[in-house]
């Protein structure tokens, strides 16, 4: 391993930037408990505002593309080299926390803030990258504002909706001011470097005391996002147990059995999550003396080898014809299947962090990701792809969500020293 330069990173910068930065992002949101703030939404919009206001101030050039996603480029010694994209995105789940992509696109604006105070070039050119709509919570898509840049959304990945106004993504992009046919039009950038700060969204750091680690796997997913099952509806003190069809119970069966099937692929070594995200037995029709004709559900199976997923949603087909042939009446509606692909990270970019983190005494774990994230998106696209996780404790996509802004600066001081021996080699 080469020396690396006596070059101290500007801790209290990198502190002050964390600090500030994250308030005013946070500052934006819709009313209610946590942080709200859409996919392709004026309080997305606002956020991706704040964050420009702060790369011009550094004197970084700023550009959109035809789906939003911004680009802000602190220049190196090497223009033609490939750059290093450094960010994360801002839209939130309903909500949420403070930290889920607001910590990678202020981490990433730190790491530029460090070179700026240090007066050195980098390399190459840096380029903090704001992402749109990564959360899938709101289009039945992956990674859209990533796949869009990267010239990979599908035709019909226009047309999704949006779960809370109905309007599709192409609509949504026009009225935050993009071009959606533009935006259908974008092809792949040549394949250059992506890093990402991150909350984990575990409790493994948190546990064994340690502030950051390297994330070398993303696992995928295979979802279920309009999945009803129907029965019959019946009055609660007439119908006798014998002759229901009460789509509650045989919801609650399937959750069982999925519970059962997911204990015992564990058991056989495989990596798997199994998640009933979201049940709703609530429609107009449900009242209090009513056996229940209908409820609606999510499910949410992620596994970081896609032959899991596939054997995950196989025994899912399984139960569901057990359970339609033992409950007369029953009929399970999966409704549209989407999925992500499970990602594995780059190596060599995975190294390149760990030199900055043992410039500075850290020896960071490898661990995989049990989240999606646009580190993937770009993974399987063809980048050199890394996530760098912080520790977090009270769960996420909450507004418990927890960070210690010491930790995220530590991250960064690690990767503002990888980039600076990257230099010198």
């Amino acid at each position: 391993m080469r020396d690396v330069p006596t070059v101290t990173p500007p801790r209290e910068v990198i502190a002050r930037t964390i600090s500030r930065v994250l308030a005013r992002v946070n500052a934006i949101s819709a009313a209610g408990p946590g942080w709200t703030r859409p996919a392709y939404s004026p309080l997305e919009s606002q956020a991706h505002a704040v964050i420009e206001d702060e790369v011009r101030a550094l004197g970084c050039s700023v550009r959109r593309d035809a789906a939003g996603n911004l680009f802000a480029t602190l220049p190196g010694q090497d223009r033609i080299a490939r750059p290093l994209y450094i960010g994360s995105h801002l839209d939130t789940v309903s909500q949420g926390g403070a930290y889920d992509g607001q910590a990678g696109v202020v981490g990433a604006l730190a790491v530029l803030a460090a070179f700026r105070a240090a007066d050195i070039i980098p390399p190459t050119d840096i380029i903090l990258i704001i992402t749109r709509a990564e959360e899938s919570v709101w289009f039945p898509v992956s990674y859209a504002g990533s796949r869009a840049a990267l010239g990979r959304l599908s035709p019909e990945d226009f047309e999704a909706p949006r779960s809370d106004t109905g309007f599709s993504l192409s609509e949504h992009m026009a009225m935050e001011g993009y071009d959606s046919g533009a935006a259908r039009a974008l092809t792949p950038p040549a394949p250059a470097r992506f890093l990402e700060f991150h909350i984990e969204q575990g409790p493994v750091l948190h546990d064994a005391g340690e502030p950051y680690a390297i994330v070398d796997t993303v696992r995928g997913g295979l979802r279920y996002r309009t999945a009803q099952v129907h029965g019959t509806w019946a009055h609660s003190g007439g119908a006798p147990r014998g002759s229901r069809a009460d789509a509650v119970v045989a919801l609650a069966e399937l959750i069982l059995r999925m519970d059962a099937v997911w204990e015992k692929m564990l058991g056989e070594g495989h990596d798997l999550t199994v998640t009933f995200g979201k049940v709703d037995a609530a429609s107009p029709q449900h009242a209090m003396a009513k056996v229940a004709g209908q409820a609606a559900f999510c499910l949410d199976l992620r596994s970081d080898i896609t032959a899991t997923l596939e054997a995950a949603n196989a025994a899912l087909l399984e139960q569901i014809m057990k359970i339609e042939s033992m409950r007369p009446g029953i009929r399970f509606d999966l409704g549209v299947q989407s999925r992500s692909a499970p990602a594995r990270l780059s190596s060599a970019m995975a190294a390149f962090v760990a030199v900055g983190a043992a410039a500075q005494g850290d020896s960071p774990r490898y661990m995989l990701s049990g989240g999606g994230h646009d580190a993937a998106a770009f993974g399987a696209a063809g980048w050199d792809s890394v996530m760098v996780f912080i520790r977090n404790w009270n769960g996420s996509h909450c507004p418990e969500e927890a960070m210690d802004e010491e930790d995220l600066a530590r991250a960064v001081a690690a990767v503002f020293l990888a980039i600076v021996q990257e230099g010198a080699g």
